[in-house]
């Protein structure tokens, strides 16, 4: 019989009774009684390899014997290795990338997305070019920069008031995208699928004008990607389905098979800009987890991955269609991958 936890000693912006969870193998977890579960969510997206994976506890346990922790003074082998390897697979994708900031979580490489777009234009442009323009339903992060930039009150209101200088535009609204956006922009931050936002898909025509607005106001155009990133809509990055082009990606949730890591992939043209001091981490890219992350992205990124990852999202939607069209409750079918 399942038993949940009551009054966990945890704050109360989570649940009052929990499931306690013991272990877990593929794509089933235990509980503390022996039952076992199907988990559909995959960790909320990060168990991209599923759980229980001895080849990545293999890996860390070997690095934590060598090294598991050094200042940001310095550098390691895994993080060159990581780094080297993310920017080659977007390099030969999705544009022309230079560096790679390591962050923790998804919140914290969204939140160097946003100052970084702030520092090129106050630099390329001067003073009164910071607003940012994020999309209708959006979700960022919760930090505060990510927060100001995921328009739903029931997360903001709260935490008001916010970080100023943020607008929002229809998803999918060329019209409205042509409208709103010009010079007093610093960034458009976007999701090419997104999550929380009811899984809607960019359109390829919404792609195109977003690359073609921000080319033409010098606006840096950020693809959040933290949950659609290294395979989980078919391609090994979301933004190959509609023909994004951003000068800023950020990854995170199945960076590292299940350990906390994320990266914010910014141009030349940024990193040029850059001194020491204007942004840093203590524990982001981690030895431990960078040694674990580029077993993850090697894996996802073999073609025959990819490939699977596709036809089983394409039979996937062909399952769900036929519930639609069977169904008098349900009106579509939504996402991709």
């Amino acid at each position: 019989m399942t038993q949940l936890i009551k009054d966990p000693p945890f704050p109360h912006n989570y649940a009052s009774e929990m499931l306690g969870l013991d272990r877990g193998r593929g794509v089933h977890v235990w509980d503390t009684e022996g039952n076992r579960y199907l988990d559909l969510g995959a960790g909320i997206a990060v168990n991209a390899l599923g759980y229980g994976r001895r080849d990545l506890a293999r890996i860390a346990s070997r690095q934590m014997r060598r090294l598991i922790h050094v200042s940001n003074l310095y550098a390691t082998r895994p993080a060159i290795d990581l780094a080297s390897l993310l920017l080659s697979l977007l390099n030969q994708r999705m544009g022309q990338y230079a560096a790679i900031q390591f962050g923790n979580s998804g919140s914290e490489a969204n939140e160097a997305a946003l100052k970084y777009a702030r520092l090129y234009a106050r630099n390329t442009r001067g003073p009164g070019h910071h607003k940012i323009l994020s999309l209708s339903n959006a979700f960022h992060g919760r930090t505060m920069g990510a927060l100001s930039a995921t328009p739903n009150k029931k997360y903001s209101d709260p935490f008001e008031p916010l970080v100023p200088g943020m607008a929002v535009c229809d998803f999918n609204d060329v019209q409205g995208l042509e409208s709103t956006l010009n010079d007093e922009f610093a960034a458009v931050i976007v999701e090419v699928v997104q999550g929380e936002g009811g899984l809607r898909v960019m359109s390829a025509e919404f792609a195109a004008a977003l690359n073609r607005l921000c080319r033409e106001h010098d606006v840096i155009l950020i693809a959040d990607e933290i949950q659609t990133g290294l395979g989980r809509t078919g391609p090994l990055f979301a933004g190959e389905l509609v023909g994004l082009k951003p000068d800023i990606l950020t990854l995170s949730k199945p960076l590292a098979g299940g350990l906390p890591l994320s990266a914010t992939v910014i141009p030349e043209k940024i990193n040029d800009l850059l001194k020491p001091g204007d942004h840093g981490t203590t524990f982001g890219g981690g030895p431990v987890t960078c040694s674990v992350a580029n077993h993850v992205v090697n894996t996802i990124a073999d073609p025959r991955f990819l490939a699977r990852s596709s036809e089983r999202g394409q039979q996937l939607a062909l399952l769900l269609d036929g519930i639609v069209t069977e169904s008098r409750e349900i009106s579509e079918r939504r996402g991709t991958g």
